[in-house]
């Protein structure tokens, strides 16, 4: 089988745009693919982030992961600290990668824009730590949103560069794009829905209760926009047709047609939907993380055989780059 690999970072309040953009389509793939799939801490400290609180995050997504669906018996997860391999090829990567190449990178101005305490090298190098997670396995294909497509041709120049200036070495890894449409802020449906927007996310740990308030709180807009559907109402039918039956979605569909939609009756129904697909994987969450052992045993065993893959791989890089001293 051809291999995958993808990663998601454990910052807290994983919400639906993460479930239905990245972790429901790792459910698809690890059927289809030899799938790695990894909860990356390193990336998680590139901004401010609070350290008694990593652990905790680290267990909480890789809870939330197995309870939506991903297999440890048929996916390798793992936690990418638990590999320090993956520190050591950045190093190597880095450098051979150049300055501008990083600077250029859209998240990274959009990020450092942020940083209140100043801009850290470890937020520039970044998408090196990515591409170091991607080939250290030799990806063959990596699931990435739309935002992510200039991440992985970085990653795949970074291969280029390494086989011509060394060895052929890296296969050059092809986007697998999400079916699933942006999932935009519930408070303002212009912006992507984010953990940093207060009000405009689903947690996937949310309480039936609070889903169902989030979404009659949810922003719609009077009508169509020169000849569109409002970007408020467009979200709620693309939640709609995420958690939905399809019955359902082509009545709300026909009535909205008809100028006979009450929007009341589609946050009803929508709200109903989203806590009928959220509240088993809630609560398979919770099981998960009331036996963390059991929980920490898993990502070991998934650390255990990701390992073996890189070590041989940086094997094979520090060969090809010069290093002939054993490792000790």
């Amino acid at each position: 089988m051809q291999r995958v690999f993808s990663g998601i970072q454990p910052t807290g309040n994983i919400h639906i745009g993460n479930y239905l953009g990245a972790i429901r389509n790792w459910v698809e793939l690890q059927h289809k693919y030899e799938s790695l799939f990894c909860v990356v801490d390193y990336h998680a400290i590139t901004v401010e982030y609070q350290p008694e609180q990593l652990h905790k995050r680290v267990l909480e997504l890789a809870a939330t992961l197995i309870a939506a669906g991903i297999d440890p018996d048929k996916t390798t997860l793992f936690v990418q600290s638990s590999v320090p391999e993956h520190a050591e090829l950045t190093w190597l990567l880095t450098c051979i990668t150049s300055i501008g190449a990083l600077e250029r990178m859209t998240q990274f101005k959009e990020k450092a824009e942020r940083q209140k305490s100043g801009v850290f090298a470890g937020l520039m190098n970044y998408p090196i730590l990515m591409a170091s997670d991607i080939l250290i396995y030799k990806a063959e294909f990596v699931p990435v949103g739309d935002d992510q497509i200039q991440h992985l041709e970085l990653t795949r120049e970074i291969a280029r560069r390494f086989n011509t200036m060394f060895k052929e070495t890296f296969p050059e890894p092809q986007p697998i794009l999400t079916k699933a449409a942006r999932i935009m802020a519930l408070n303002d449906p212009t912006s992507k829905m984010s953990k940093s927007i207060e009000g405009s996310y689903i947690a996937m740990d949310d309480d039936d209760d609070t889903i169902r308030k989030k979404i009659r709180r949810a922003v719609t807009d009077p009508g169509p926009q020169g000849g569109e559907m409002g970007p408020g109402v467009k979200n709620l039918f693309t939640l709609l047709e995420a958690f939905a039956e399809p019955d359902l979605v082509e009545k709300f569909r026909a009535e909205y047609a008809n100028q006979s939609l009450r929007y009341a009756d589609l946050k009803q129904e929508l709200g109903e939907a989203i806590v009928t697909a959220l509240a088993p994987i809630r609560e398979r969450t919770f099981e998960l993380l009331a036996k963390p052992d059991q929980l920490i045993e898993i990502l070991d065993g998934g650390a255990k055989h990701a390992r073996r893959l890189a070590q041989e791989t940086v094997a094979e890089v520090r060969e090809a780059m010069g290093f002939k001293m054993p490792v000790a």
